[in-house]
C-alpha cells in the first residue's frame, strides 16, 4: 500500500477510534486531557506532514500562477458566524477581533503538530518571513494586514500566511477568507459584498478545493449567504463539510437540521462549542465535551458528529484524500507545463551577443523572409499561411488581373454598335484633303484610336496602383513576421519595405504610362487574327451598304460580330463615304481587341517579371542596404530585444524556475510514496 493511501486509511480508522474511545465520565475525560495534554490529531500527523508540507512548498513557490490548483480547504462564512472561534479552538490560538470584517486578506493557516514545548508561530507576506508570539498573534495579524491591504476597512486578495507550529494541534492547511457582510461600514468600499464575493468564488470554484462552511445553530442554513455561494460551485456537497457554531445558544432543533441535511452538505457536520470569555482551550473542550455528553437535547446527536476533536480528525482525514486524489494529477500538469514552457523557451530566438551573430541571424532572417515571398508571390504556394486567403497571393493576382480584364472590355468605348459609324464619318470629314477620294487616309484611324485608348487609360494606371498596394501588404506582412522577435530589425526591414514597392510602383506607373502612349502612337500588329476578323467584318460590306442606299423603312443591319446596328441615319451620306467609313469601323473593331488584349497580356508579363525581380533581387538588396549602408549601428542595435520579447522571456525562465522547483518537491514526496509500497 502506498503511503498515501496507508495514511488515508490510517485516519480513517484514527477518526473511529477517537469517537468510540471517548471517556464514559466526562471528569475522566476533564483529568485525561489535563494530564497528558493529548493533541487533538496524534500518531498518524507524522505521515501526514511530508505530503502536506509538499502541497505548502507548492502554495509558497505560487505555482498556481501557472494555472495548476492545489488541494486546499478553503474556511468560509457569513460574519458573526463563529469562523474565528472554530479557527481559534483548531489553532490553540487568538486571531483578531473587532467589529466588522476582521479578516480582510486570504488567510492561509499552516497548522503543524511538534513535540516542543514552545510553540513557533510566524507570518509569511510580501516575500518576508515575521516571527511573532501567542501573545502578540493577533496584532502581528492585524499589522501585517494593513501592510497588505491598507489602514482602512477595505480587503484584499494577496494572501498572508500563519505558520502555527504547537504541540497538540492538527497537521492542516487552511485558507481562511473574509466573512460575508452585504451592507458596507464606516469606511468600507460600497461593493464590499461583490468584492468579497469574487475572492470566495475564486478560492471555492477550483475542484481541488474543499469548502468548510461555517454555520451558526442560531440561523436558518437554507439563508446562509456562505451556503448559496458554495452550492452554486457544489451544487450537490460532495466537497462540502460543514462546521455549525454556538450549539449551545440554539440547541432546539439543531439535531433535526443536521440530520435533515436541506441544504446538501455532503461531507456531514459537525457540531461545537464555541470558546467564551477567558476560557483556556483546554477548559472550552472539556465544556464541550460536557454539553454534548449532558445536554437533554445535544447529547442525542451522534457523537460522531460533535467537537473540535472530531472535526479535526475529520479534515485532516479529507486533506490526506484529497491529497492521495490531486498528486498524481499535479505531477501530470507540472510536467506538461514545464514542457510547454521550455519548448516555448526553446522556440525563441537566441539571444544575439556579437555583431557577428546579429548579422549571421539578420542574413538568416532575410533569406527565410526571400524563401517565403518565392513560395506565395512566385510559386503560388501558401501552406504557411493556410488560412488567411489573403496570403495565397497567385490566386488573388488572378483575380485582380481577371478584374482588370473585364473592366477594360467593359467600358463604354467596346460599345462598338451605338451610333454606328457617325464618329467614322466625322473625323473622314475632318480629314479630307486634296487627294484622290477613294484613299483612305491613316491619321482618321489614329485620330479615332487615339479617343478610344485615351478614355480607357485611367483603368491599367488605376489596377497597376492597386496590385502594388496589395503586394505592398503582402511583403511587409512577411517581413514583420519574419523578423517579429528583433524590434530594431523589424523597424528597418518595415522601412526598406515599403520604400522597395514606392519605387516599384513608380516604376510600373511609368511603363503603364509609356504603354498607353505607344497604343495611342502606333498602329501595328503581327496578329493575324486582326487580318482574319478584318475580312470576315468587310465581307457584309456590300450588303450593308445596299441596305442603307435602298429605299425602305429596314432600321437596323446585323453584322455578324457586332449585332444589330442602326441604318436609319445613315441614308443621307454617298456611297464612297459609307464604304471608307464601314472600313474604318471594321479596322478598329479588329484592331480593338488586339489593343485590349496588349493591355492585359503586357500587364501580366510585366507584373510577373517585376514580383521575381522584387523578391530574387531587389528586396535583398534594399533591406542590406537600409541596415547596412547607413552606418548608423543599425546591426548593433539587433543585440537589443523589444520590450515584449524580453518580457516573454523573462516570464518563461521564471515560469521554468517555478516549475522546477514543484518538480522536485513533488519528487522528494513520490519517491518516498515509493518507498512505502
Amino acid at each position: 500500500m502506498s503511503l498515501v493511501g496507508s495514511v488515508s486509511e490510517e485516519m480513517s480508522n484514527s477518526s473511529e477510534n477517537q469517537v468510540e474511545s471517548l471517556p464514559q465520565s466526562i471528569e475522566e475525560k476533564h483529568q485525561e486531557l489535563v494530564v497528558s495534554h493529548v493533541p487533538i490529531v496524534s500518531s498518524f500527523n507524522e505521515r501526514i506532514r511530508p505530503l502536506l508540507d509538499a502541497v505548502d512548498k507548492l502554495r509558497h513557490l505560487q505555482v498556481m500562477k501557472e494555472g495548476i490548483q492545489l488541494p486546499t480547504i478553503v474556511v468560509v462564512g457569513d460574519q458573526s458566524s463563529g469562523k474565528s472561534s472554530v479557527l481559534e479552538s483548531l489553532a490553540g490560538i487568538s486571531l483578531p477581533r473587532g467589529q466588522g470584517i476582521c479578516t480582510r486578506v486570504p488567510l492561509i493557516m499552516r497548522l503543524q503538530h511538534h513535540t516542543a514545548p514552545e510553540p513557533e508561530l510566524s507570518l509569511e507576506f510580501n516575500g518576508k518571513t515575521v516571527p511573532t508570539s501567542e501573545a502578540k498573534i493577533a496584532n502581528a495579524i492585524s499589522l501585517a494586514t494593513d501592510e497588505i491591504a491598507g489602514s482602512a476597512k477595505g480587503i484584499s486578495n494577496t494572501p498572508l500566511t500563519l505558520v502555527v507550529k504547537k504541540n497538540g494541534v492538527p497537521d492542516l492547511t487552511m485558507v481562511d477568507l473574509p466573512g460575508i457582510t452585504r451592507v458596507p461600514v464606516h469606511g468600507q468600499p460600497e461593493n464590499i459584498y461583490e468584492q468579497i464575493a469574487d475572492i470566495i468564488m475564486e478560492y471555492i470554484r477550483p475542484e481541488e478545493s474543499i469548502i468548510l462552511n461555517v454555520l451558526s445553530a442560531t440561523v436558518d442554513f437554507t439563508t446562509c449567504e456562505s451556503i448559496r455561494m458554495s452550492q452554486k460551485v457544489d451544487k450537490n456537497g460532495e466537497r462540502t463539510l460543514a462546521v455549525v457554531t454556538k450549539a449551545d445558544r440554539a440547541p432546539e432543533g439543531l439535531l433535526e437540521k443536521v440530520t435533515a441535511d436541506d441544504v446538501n452538505i455532503g461531507l456531514g457536520y459537525v457540531c461545537v462549542r464555541n470558546r467564551i470569555g477567558d476560557e483556556s482551550y483546554k477548559e472550552a473542550r472539556k465544556e464541550e465535551a460536557d454539553l454534548f455528553e449532558t445536554h437533554p437535547l445535544l447529547s442525542k446527536i451522534d457523537k460522531s458528529m460533535v467537537g473540535i476533536p472530531v472535526l479535526a480528525q475529520k479534515l485532516v482525514q479529507i486533506q490526506a484524500t484529497i491529497i492521495a486524489r490531486c498528486l498524481p494529477e499535479i505531477v501530470r500538469k507540472i510536467n506538461e507545463k514545464l514542457n510547454a514552457s521550455i519548448s516555448e523557451l526553446n522556440r525563441m530566438p537566441k539571444t544575439l551577443s556579437s555583431v557577428g551573430e546579429a548579422l549571421t541571424t539578420f542574413m538568416g532572417i532575410v533569406g527565410s523572409a526571400k524563401e517565403s515571398l518565392n513560395k506565395i508571390i512566385v510559386r503560388g504556394e501558401y501552406d504557411e499561411y493556410l488560412e488567411d486567403k489573403n496570403m495565397h497571393c497567385t490566386a488573388r493576382l488572378v483575380e485582380m488581373l481577371n478584374q482588370y480584364s473585364g473592366e477594360l472590355h467593359n467600358c463604354s468605348e467596346n460599345d462598338l454598335a451605338g451610333n454606328f459609324l457617325m464618329d467614322e464619318i466625322q473625323v473622314l470629314g475632318e480629314a479630307k484633303g486634296i487627294e484622290l477620294p477613294n484613299f483612305l487616309p491613316r491619321t482618321t484611324f489614329l485620330s479615332i484610336l487615339q479617343k478610344k485608348v485615351e478614355k480607357v487609360s485611367h483603368i491599367p494606371v488605376a489596377f497597376v496602383e492597386k496590385v502594388w498596394t496589395y503586394i505592398e501588404g503582402v511583403v511587409i506582412s512577411v517581413l514583420i513576421h519574419h523578423s517579429e522577435n528583433y524590434h530594431q530589425l523589424q523597424l528597418s526591414t518595415r522601412r526598406a519595405g515599403h520604400s522597395l514597392i514606392a519605387r516599384m510602383k513608380e516604376h510600373s506607373r511609368n511603363w503603364v504610362t509609356e504603354i498607353v502612349q505607344m497604343e495611342k502612337l502606333t498602329d501595328y500588329t503581327c496578329n493575324p487574327e486582326y487580318m482574319n476578323d478584318w475580312n470576315k467584318l468587310m465581307s457584309q460590306q456590300h450588303d450593308f451598304t445596299r441596305d442603307v442606299l435602298e429605299d425602305g423603312d429596314v432600321a437596323t443591319f446585323k453584322i455578324e460580330g457586332l449585332g444589330e446596328v442602326p441604318i436609319a441615319g445613315l441614308r443621307g451620306y454617298e456611297e464612297h463615304v459609307l464604304l471608307q467609313a464601314f472600313d474604318l469601323k471594321m479596322r478598329m473593331t479588329a484592331y480593338w481587341k488586339i489593343v485590349l488584349r496588349r493591355l492585359v497580356d503586357f500587364m501580366a508579363l510585366h507584373l510577373q517579371f517585376c514580383l521575381r525581380n522584387l523578391v530574387n533581387k531587389e528586396m535583398e538588396e534594399e533591406i542590406v542596404q537600409e541596415l547596412v549602408g547607413r552606418h548608423d549601428g543599425a546591426i548593433e542595435r539587433m543585440l537589443e530585444e523589444s520590450p515584449a520579447v524580453a518580457a516573454k522571456r523573462e516570464k518563461l525562465n521564471v515560469s521554468i524556475k517555478l516549475l522546477r522547483e514543484s518538480n522536485n518537491v513533488l519528487a522528494n514526496i513520490m519517491d518516498k510514496i515509493a518507498s512505502n509500497v
